[in-house]
């Protein structure tokens, strides 16, 4: 398919920023694939104008499935008439398909953080982790990176009660996993994992403040936009491991697709 007709299935995402997002590209690319005659677009939305829009996206017969990007994954929740189990735990969604009249909801993203490691051949159990963001996605990746049962986790996240609320859900999946939450700090753990927007698009922040990061770290950075974040550019010049936002995104693609086309 190398056009778009009346018969075209529309998918979006939806978020504010949108510019930073890859999924158009992929999705499409991934919908081409299997023969599917559809097609995934970007889609800015204010946080002031998110009810009115949303509640007219969802009327649109056309429209099969949303994904849901910074801010919205825990704002979502309430579109959804029916959730999947990973979001029943997690509290938040980043997918929303159509199922006849009815629109069911389930996040990924902590799958797909989970299959990154996994293709990279890096193993989480028994692991200390350092885990920076406890949003919609931060706290996915959280509960996913528990049924890996890590022995250790320390949580950041601006919002302290978004921090303790995600050990709660942690525990409840690993109890033998050890976890508090602190101010970042990389000298005792094996694997730092930033869920958080710092770093996104020409933002130069880092994450986490160090002059330099241990070389036997594993670094990973949820953002795909720039794919090279000053993160990644700081855990290179350090000697770390890397694992890349995109192969999350990659992770979750397949995953997804067929959640949105298993109605």
């Amino acid at each position: 398919m190398d056009y778009v007709s009346g018969a075209t299935r529309l998918f979006g995402i939806v978020g504010d920023p949108i510019q930073q997002v890859r999924s158009p590209e992929m999705f499409t690319a991934e919908f081409r694939r299997r023969g599917l005659d559809a097609i995934l677009v970007p889609l800015h939305v204010l946080p002031g104008d998110f009810d009115a829009c949303l509640d007219g996206l969802l009327r649109l017969r056309n429209l099969d499935g949303l994904i849901f990007t910074i801010p919205y994954k825990a704002r979502a929740l309430g579109l959804a008439s029916e959730l999947g189990a990973q979001a029943r735990v997690v509290g938040a969604v980043n997918a929303l398909a159509r199922h006849g009249n009815a629109w069911k909801a389930e996040i990924f993203d902590g799958l797909g953080c989970v299959e990154a490691f996994a293709r990279r051949g890096v193993p989480l159990a028994g692991r200390r982790l350092m885990l920076i963001g406890a949003g919609g996605a931060g706290s996915a990746v959280g509960v996913a990176l528990a049924h890996e049962r890590p022995a250790f986790m320390r949580l950041f996240d601006i919002d302290t009660a978004r921090s303790q609320s995600l050990v709660e859900r942690i525990q409840s999946v690993s109890p033998a996993t050890m976890v508090e939450v602190a101010v970042p700090r990389v000298d005792d753990v094996d694997v730092l994992l930033n869920v958080s927007p710092v770093g996104m698009l020409d933002d130069a922040r880092l994450p986490i403040a160090a002059d330099r990061l241990p070389a036997h770290l594993v670094v990973f950075d949820a953002i795909v936009k720039p794919d090279r974040t000053p993160l990644i550019r700081f855990a290179q010049e350090s000697g770390c491991t890397i694992v890349y936002g995109r192969e999350m995104m990659r992770g979750q693609i397949s995953r997804m697709v067929d959640f949105f086309t298993s109605a």
